[in-house]
């Protein structure tokens, strides 16, 4: 049994900022990452094929996914259309995100926070409909690269709003990366007491070198469930300034050597990223990919 949850993100936060590659090389990544033990990877995204061209073979991905049977794979959806479209996909396991500030919400969507709020009861009701699982994700949830720091209270009403609303799981998101221990500890904390019904999950990305110590701080806390990046890869299209997410086998080996399961393989882990680094013909960010492959 697992002491903690780790989601991979790789194949959709992690591929969306770079150039399309083709289906087949995603495929082979999913292969590889499916092989670490991971059983939960976040696929792909259902969202505009024009203002991410690096998804735009969702569909086509999604048809693939019956190969893995023993991974929860889901996907991300920016509104009705996207939802729509991945649950004809056979996709039900679905993340909405909503950006706790207008300027990232206008940027990412084309409408305000509180109009991304708005759809989150209709789109419960459809993917419920249809016999799914949906997770509200609390974008910006620190910092705006447009209207500067959130304020805390706002992600947590947003996170009950969620809820009351109809979601199943809540995820927080350091969308760029600007997120410390003590502000980390101090959101999420506001958060589990505005919706105590749940435990969220927490999306952190490592711009500013502080991913895996707030990762920490947030186990500190109680959180159990974490998002991370093969390689760290990752980054926002729409946030100017975000970069990659915590990468997954720094994460794993920082759980694993303090005596906490992940479930995961370290040395699978660090081998999917070195594919993630064939596929995509470029260095890793992850530190520990860098150390290991000196060593080799």
């Amino acid at each position: 049994m697992t002491a903690v949850e780790i989601r991979e993100v790789g194949p959709r936060d992690g591929l969306q900022i770079e150039e399309p590659i083709p289906t087949e090389a995603k495929l082979a990544l999913l292969e590889a990452l499916a092989a670490t033990g991971v059983r939960r990877i976040e696929a792909t995204s259902f969202v505009s094929p024009r203002a991410v061209p690096a998804l735009a073979d969702a569909e086509a991905v999604a048809a693939e996914l019956r190969r893995w049977p023993e991974v929860r794979f889901s996907a991300l959806v920016a509104g009705m259309g996207g939802v729509r479209r991945a649950l004809a996909a056979g996709v039900t396991d679905l993340e909405y995100v909503v950006s706790a500030s207008d300027g990232h919400s206008r940027a990412n969507v084309g409408r305000d926070s509180a109009e991304s709020i708005e759809l989150i009861a209709p789109i419960a009701d459809l993917v419920h409909a249809a016999g799914g699982n949906l997770e509200v994700i609390v974008a910006i949830a620190f910092d705006c690269p447009f209207d500067g720091p959130t304020p805390p209270d706002r992600v947590a009403e947003i996170a009950r709003c969620a809820w009351d609303s109809g979601a199943d799981e809540l995820c927080v998101a350091d969308t760029i990366g600007t997120a410390t221990p003590g502000r980390t500890r101090d959101v999420l904390a506001r958060v589990i007491t505005a919706v105590p019904e749940t435990e969220p999950g927490v999306h952190l990305h490592d711009t500013r070198g502080q991913g895996i110590a707030n990762a920490w701080a947030a186990y500190d806390l109680g959180i159990r469930r974490f998002d991370a990046s093969v390689g760290g890869l990752g980054g926002c299209p729409f946030a100017p300034g975000a970069s990659g997410n915590i990468a997954t086998e720094e994460l794993v080996y920082m759980f694993e050597d303090s005596g906490i399961a992940t479930g995961i393989d370290l040395d699978a882990a660090l081998d999917a990223a070195r594919v993630a680094e064939r596929l995509l013909g470029k260095p890793m960010p992850s530190r520990l990919l860098r150390a290991e492959n000196t060593r080799r």
